[in-house]
């Protein structure tokens, strides 16, 4: 049986059916009869805390949900997007939460899991934030304004977002090779399975001798994409709308 990743869905109420096919494809029966699910984050476009009434964190949650009760272990990993998810909502939603670097065996193979916004170390402004919105300090403070005030938060920092990405330049958007190698050597492994950069691909090269991968799932802005894992290899492929 597979496992199976997803990263970089971005749900959000502006793309209603993004949204439902990530509820059918929770309820297909490659889902159900898989090893484990993982979601290596940015499972939302903006996550404001696991007190959020609105109604798409409790549309997420049973969708995932109904996946643990099916047998299938549900890993989450934060992304930039949803790092405020928290273990409140984990247990509604029947994730078990991962941190970023996380080495699980997969058939046999030590992988490497991660978000992969840490590997693009050659965007230096986003760097320096990200090290400031991680901390215990700065989170407590966000966490601690009314929702209504979190979610205006949110929408300015998306927007500003937005117009980072327009501005930089395509190759600090991407990963650093040499910020690769050192998470792999760091981790000892020969395979490490991220997304964020929205590049889905299998990337095959040589570290120390040794030919390794670094396989990219892909985003679900056009269409859904999903890795899979089994003991035959590795596979990416895509989920229409339609």
């Amino acid at each position: 049986m597979p496992s199976l990743f997803i990263a970089d869905l971005h749900l959000d109420d502006s793309r209603p059916r993004i949204t439902q096919l990530f509820e059918r494809y929770l309820a297909s029966t490659e889902v159900r009869g898989a090893d484990a699910l993982y979601i290596l984050g940015d499972l939302v476009e903006a996550w404001v805390g696991d007190d959020d009434d609105a109604e798409l964190p409790k549309r997420i949650a049973c969708a995932t949900h109904a996946v643990r009760e099916a047998g299938v272990p549900v890993y989450f990993m934060a992304g930039n997007r949803d790092f405020l998810l928290g273990e409140d909502f984990a247990q509604q939603a029947g994730f078990e939460l991962l941190e970023d670097g996380t080495v699980h065996t997969l058939h046999g193979r030590p992988t490497l899991l991660m978000h992969g916004d840490v590997l693009c170390t050659g965007d230096v402004g986003y760097q320096t934030v990200r090290k400031q919105v991680r901390t215990p300090e700065w989170k407590a403070q966000i966490l601690g304004m009314s929702l209504e005030a979190r979610r205006a938060f949110a929408a300015r920092s998306r927007a500003e977002s937005r117009a980072h990405t327009g501005s930089a330049m395509e190759t600090i958007m991407d990963v650093d090779a040499g910020a690769v190698a050192d998470a792999m050597r760091k981790a000892d492994v020969t395979r490490l399975i991220h997304g964020h950069t929205h590049r889905p691909a299998i990337h095959r090269f040589e570290l120390d001798g040794a030919t390794v991968e670094r396989i990219v799932v892909g985003d679900w802005y056009e269409q859904g994409s999903v890795l899979r894992v089994d003991a035959d290899g590795v596979a990416l492929h895509g989920l229409p709308l339609g």
